[in-house]
């Protein structure tokens, strides 16, 4: 009988390591070969995401044969310079290494084969000549579909004569040729039999035998290969790089793009923000109505509800801001905006790869950080994952947008561009500005005389695939909504508690002032009355509260940003993350309402500074607070990666301490500009 592994995983009695180039398709074969039974931990030792995966296959001989598979970083060559090629070298090479494979399964992409035969060829000589006992090397070819499609044709099986190892064409995103690679696998496998280029070891390969090796892969695929036809395809492919990568047009497009997101943002999301904040204020109105008057009433409406407004609202706006992003990425575009970069980012201290870092911190810093392993300079690497927090991420977005509506009015200018997407996509190139800046600073502190090189493949356009853009939305909003979402209803909670509650008999000596002042002057009736006189207990309450206390004894310090007390307590509970922001704002200002008839944005739009006796939010007011946020290191989970990521504790040190002065500064002067 078969025993389990734990969690109900089935015992492994065979481990195939997954390697490919970056971007072959070795990420969605291995979710193809193995489903939902997956795990994702680190490598022992190191901060590289380990990912296995287990499956039963039944096996031609009968009976079925339990798989682990081991999905290890995308790599170049095995001369590891990155971390993440280092740690998949080593794992193959360690035979004392539980995770030790019993078969190499090498993804190749098949529309690019002659690099991918580069790090194949390598694989195979390593398992011949350094392995002990030597492994099995199983080539998956995949994407036949693309290379059909460009009317080009590969003869598998003279391949697989000319390397000595299995080649199996398969296609996974259409999941073509895939019963056959799994039972390739579990049948009886040789070793490679024949080294492909024994002329010198693979450590000593220098520019010159990187050459002699091209020209040995050449001669392999001879005859292998054929173009039937060049087709449209290529020829639409290669016109439009001449415009989207373009030294002039390639930057203007690409601002055009962006400007275009962030006008859709706000205007699209604005009427189911609308529909999902009245439903809050409909549900608001039928607790404070329905519910008996009490503390776990007012927990339920003023802490748990008006917290998850604050979250639910922006749904739609991040929604839409993956759903583009999402497009970007799959149809291509994404890898032209790294290739026009590189020349930009070099002047900066860093290089092409550094953008896929950058623009991934747009969604958050977290993976953006992790994802610089690939960067083999140790200084470009560092001045990476400094300026990557810089970046607005989507935490910020629902701050953003929430005082954009405030002070920003929704008016056009030239006839179609909202002055509302302008802002919002000017405070997205300000984070991008002062993260390049930064980088040009750290260029001449850090010293280090390494070089590195640029070298990618500019995948083929293709047409978004429409269920890969839908899962990425629906991971990014789950994200949103319970990661995010859980922090934001904890401090909720404890900051109703706060706010509702104050040291002493505080509370009970402001109803007693009021009932003194009742009696003495009648209160009209109405709402302009007791309304009125119950927001004004109200206020006094959320003073003398002790979240209130705090918020005064912060204002001093915030005051010259603009700030008052309430924002004091937002910025306090941003630390945990930005986006708790809205949630504060929303708790903070339901908390003592009996109406509850207004959503956050309304509330804090009609509220007046009582020392100038205007709005309390003024352009001046939010633009200061935007830069606040945008340059602070707010966020917790960032500073713990950048110190598992550097080994450090100096850098996250220093990281906050210079994000926290960089926002300060931009306030202050934002603020005593446009006041």
């Amino acid at each position: 009988m078969e025993t389990s592994a734990p969690d109900n995983k089935p015992a492994a009695k065979l481990k195939v390591a997954l390697i490919g180039n970056p971007n072959c398709g070795k990420s969605t074969l291995f979710n193809i070969l193995t489903g939902l039974n997956q795990s994702t931990a680190n490598f022992p030792g190191a901060t590289v995401d380990k990912k296995t995966g287990f499956s039963k296959i039944p096996s031609l001989s009968g009976g079925t044969v339990s798989v682990e598979f081991i999905d290890l970083p995308g790599a170049y060559s095995l001369n590891a310079k990155s971390l993440d090629e280092k740690i998949a070298v080593e794992l193959l090479q360690d035979t004392s290494n539980p995770h030790h494979p019993d078969v190499i399964l090498f993804v190749a992409d098949a529309s690019n084969l002659k690099r991918s035969m580069f790090l194949a060829t390598q694989v195979i000589d390593m398992s011949y000549r350094k392995l002990h006992p030597k492994i099995p090397v199983v080539i998956a070819l995949n994407m036949m579909d693309v290379v059909e499609k460009r009317g080009m044709e590969i003869e598998s099986e003279l391949l697989s004569q000319r390397l000595g190892v299995p080649v199996v064409p398969i296609s996974a995103r259409v999941r073509s040729g895939i019963n056959f690679l799994e039972q390739t696998i579990v049948s009886p496998l040789e070793v490679p039999q024949k080294e492909i280029f024994p002329k010198i070891s693979i450590e000593e390969q220098n520019d010159t035998r990187t050459i002699e090796r091209y020209r040995i892969i050449t001669e392999i695929i001879s005859g292998c290969l054929k173009i039937k036809m060049k087709k449209d395809e290529d020829v639409f492919s290669s016109n439009t790089d001449k415009i989207l990568t373009h030294k002039i047009w390639g930057y203007l497009i690409f601002i055009a793009i962006l400007l275009l997101i962030f006008e859709s943002v706000f205007f699209i999301s604005a009427y189911p923000m609308q529909w999902i904040e009245s439903l809050f204020i409909f549900f608001s109105q039928w607790g404070t109505d329905q519910l008996p008057k009490g503390e776990l009433s007012d927990l339920l409406v003023n802490g748990i509800l008006a917290g998850l407004s604050g979250i639910v609202v922006f749904v739609p706006q991040i929604a839409l801001l993956f759903f583009f992003i999402a497009i970007l990425e799959d149809t291509g575009y994404m890898a032209r905006v790294s290739f026009i970069m590189d020349k930009l980012m070099r002047k900066f201290g860093l290089n092409g790869r550094s953008v896929i870092p950058l623009l991934s911190g747009v969604a958050c810093a977290v993976p953006a950080i992790m994802s610089t392993r690939t960067i083999s300079n140790w200084k470009e690497r560092i001045i990476t994952i400094f300026v990557t927090p810089l970046m607005s991420c989507s935490a910020r977005l629902p701050v953003y947008t929430l005082l954009i509506a405030l002070v920003v009015p929704a008016e056009r200018k030239l006839g179609f561009l909202n002055m509302q997407g302008i802002v919002l996509m000017a405070m997205y190139l300000i984070g991008f500005l002062a993260a390049i800046g930064s980088a040009f600073a750290m260029k001449y502190i850090l010293k280090s005389k390494e070089r590195s090189f640029f070298i990618m493949e500019l995948p083929p356009y293709r047409s978004p695939r429409w269920k890969n853009v839908g899962l990425m939305i629906m991971d990014k909003v789950k994200v949103f909504l319970f990661d995010a979402g859980k922090v934001i209803i904890a401090i909720s909670i404890i900051l109703w508690f706060l706010a509702s509650h104050g040291p002493g008999d505080s509370f009970s000596e402001i109803e007693k002032k009021y009932e003194i002042i009742s009696d003495q002057t009648p209160l009209s009736s109405g709402r302009g009355g007791e309304v009125s006189g119950a927001g004004e207990v109200a206020a006094e309450k959320l003073e003398a509260s002790y979240a209130g206390r705090l918020g005064k004894f912060i204002e001093p310090a915030i005051k010259p940003l603009g700030f008052d007390w309430k924002v004091g307590i937002a910025l306090v509970t941003s630390f945990a993350a930005r986006e708790v922001f809205v949630g504060t704002m929303a708790t903070i200002y339901s908390v003592g309402d009996e109406s509850n008839d207004q959503s956050i944005r309304q509330k804090m739009r009609t509220e007046i500074n009582p020392e100038t006796n205007k709005p309390r939010y003024t352009f001046a007011v939010g633009l200061s607070l935007m830069l606040f946020y945008a340059f602070a290191m707010q966020c917790m989970s960032t500073l713990a990666v950048v110190y598992r990521e550097t080994g450090k504790l100096k850098w996250p040190v220093i990281q906050f301490i210079y994000m926290g002065l960089l926002a300060y500064l931009a306030s202050f002067v934002a603020y005593n500009i446009f006041k």
